[in-house]
């Protein structure tokens, strides 16, 4: 308590300094960001955290930006290439970026597409230690065709060829003060790593490691003159501590990543100073069924595929799953979540032109229909204890998941929903860092030692490696150290068969129909039961205008129209 109102207190005295200052100062406009895991550096080559990329966003830009809706909107580049502009080669194995012309560095040298390479360069050196460089996998080359011109040449066809240079992620840094900063010399370039020329609408005055980054106008800004004088990005406090002083205490603009309990949020934004915003992409909670057989007694064979021969006693019967799915109240689920959840029937939830939308009729809940579906099928209480049975195997479900209240919670609601249909079920939950640990022990979701587990992943803005990871091949077992992506251990020659069309297929009309087709697949075998599409939440103050809330990108991707 004492650090939130010294925080507090901090952002007091920080307004007062920007409103009293002598000269032009009392006209000073002072865009005031907190976040409370605070950066430790402006850029996300050298540190992955969300926190570092956002710091960096404010003056560093990528060629494009994904929008709000996961579409491909230009930054640096004048267009998005694509094979109908010519901008993509017919064969998939290129793209050529054409730059905006004019555009300056913060310290007023050009920005060219010799910028662009040397990006490139700098995070694939593998003594750099970027920590984005899987965006650049597949790439064979990166060249300056001219001052404003950049051709990416790839290994092999790539139908979605916008990974490098796209989001804030992977923005551009300039070739001229990194120059001495590449391989080993990376981590020690402070000045550079703390003080990055921009191209964007503001450019960095000083940078304290897991404190604070102030930015001023860029002189050098290509576009309209941004409406604030200065940026102040406030680190460290708590989430609670930050949507308090945005929501309730009017003393700060905005408030990022607000893992803040729902009701709390709800008294806070009564208070009329601001308003909580939320987005979603891709993120989808869900509930994986094991396909094979997780009996301690089966030793080193436990929860192992055995090339089919091994499958769960009575979770490889369909309409068991299908029964388990219609038995769940989604939008009950939700409540859980508060502003960052939604009920989801799909797992392709994102962006909105992969989504399928024909499965919705999970959003009703209907115990009755799964009680007549298990009925129909045989699977009955044969003996009055109150639990069904499949073939004489009686259905008692092991449901592990991470250890976090929310989904506890879940587990309890879906547990009392399917002991309605004959279900009985023990929870188990284990620690985050062991559930998704890499030392792949037992308490691991890939080794998979239950029935069913809950986790969220998300297909990402191009959903062909999640697709894939789905199939036959990628089950993980022994012989892969568990390594593989069909966690579930379902094979689906079906499913396989319809995946075959989609590697060759460009963006477009018919690429998405196939990426439909394979989640309704996926759907309705119920070897993965969506519950929650689940979003981030900020909150901004009610006089701060343009933000356009963004899930798939940076939450300040459009700082430059931001205004009061």
């Amino acid at each position: 308590m004492h650090r939130f109102f010294v925080i507090l207190l901090g952002l007091v005295l920080l307004v007062a300094f920007a409103a009293c200052g002598d000269g032009e100062s009392d006209e000073e406009e002072v865009l005031t960001l907190l976040y409370w895991q605070a950066p430790s550096l402006p850029g996300p080559y050298l540190s992955g955290g969300f926190k570092d990329r956002d710091a960096g966003a404010i003056t560093l830009e990528p060629l494009a930006h994904y929008g709000p809706d996961g579409a491909l909107v230009p930054a640096l580049a004048e267009e998005i290439p694509t094979i109908e502009n010519g901008g993509v080669s017919a064969d998939r194995l290129s793209i050529t970026w054409e730059l905006k012309e004019g555009v300056k560095w913060s310290d007023g040298s050009d920005m060219t597409a010799e910028d662009v390479v040397f990006t490139w360069r700098y995070c694939t050196h593998e003594a750099t230690g970027c920590t984005a460089v899987d965006a650049f996998t597949g790439i064979a080359s990166v060249e300056a065709v001219d001052k404003h011109t950049v051709r990416i040449t790839f290994e092999e066809p790539t139908p979605y060829p916008y990974d490098a240079f796209v989001s804030a992620g992977t923005p551009i840094i300039s070739a001229a003060q990194f120059a001495d900063c590449v391989g080993e010399a990376a981590g020690g370039c402070e000045d550079e790593n703390q003080g990055p020329l921009g191209t964007g609408p503001y450019r960095i005055v000083s940078f304290t490691p897991e404190v604070e980054a102030v930015f001023e106008r860029n002189p050098h800004w290509r576009g309209e003159k941004p409406y604030f004088d200065r940026v102040v990005l406030k680190g460290g406090g708590s989430a609670t501590a930050a949507a308090t002083a945005v929501l309730q205490w009017g003393i700060a603009d905005y408030a990022w990543n607000l893992q803040v309990e729902p009701e709390l949020l709800e008294a806070l934004w009564a208070a009329g100073n601001g308003a909580v915003v939320s987005a979603f992409s891709d993120l989808v909670e869900r509930i994986v069924v094991n396909q094979t057989n997780p009996d301690p007694a089966l030793g080193d064979n436990r929860s192992e595929y055995l090339d089919g021969e091994n499958p769960h006693p009575f979770l490889s019967f369909q309409p068991i799953r299908q029964a388990m799915s219609m038995a769940i109240d989604r939008e009950r689920l939700t409540e859980l979540y508060g502003f960052a959840g939604r009920p989801e029937c799909d797992l392709i939830a994102g962006p909105a032109h992969y989504v399928s939308g024909a499965n919705d009729e999970c959003l009703t809940q209907d115990i009755a229909g799964a009680n007549a579906l298990l009925d129909e099928h045989g699977v009955v209480d044969s003996d009055g204890d109150g639990i069904r049975e499949h073939n004489g195997v009686p259905l008692l479900i092991t449901y592990q998941t991470s250890t976090n209240a929310i989904r506890q919670a879940t587990q309890e609601l879906v547990r009392d929903w399917w002991r309605e249909i004959g279900i009985e079920t023990e929870l188990v939950h284990h620690d985050a860092g062991v559930f998704f640990g890499s030392d792949l022990g037992p308490e691991t979701y890939r080794r998979f030692f239950a029935d069913v587990q809950m986790y969220a992943t998300g297909g990402g803005i191009e959903p062909q490696n999640y697709l894939s990871d789905n199939r036959c091949t990628h089950i993980p077992t022994r012989d892969n150290s568990w390594s593989e992506g069909n966690v579930a251990r379902a094979c689906n020659p079906d499913y396989d068969a319809a995946f075959e069309q989609l590697p060759p297929l460009p963006i477009g009309a018919e690429r998405e129909a196939v990426v439909k087709q394979l989640n309704d697949i996926l759907v309705r075998n119920y070897v993965e039961i969506p519950l929650v599409s689940r979003g981030v939440v900020s909150a901004h103050a009610n006089t701060l205008k343009g933000v356009e809330f963004n899930a798939w990108d940076s939450e300040v991707w459009n700082i430059a129209e931001w205004h009061r």
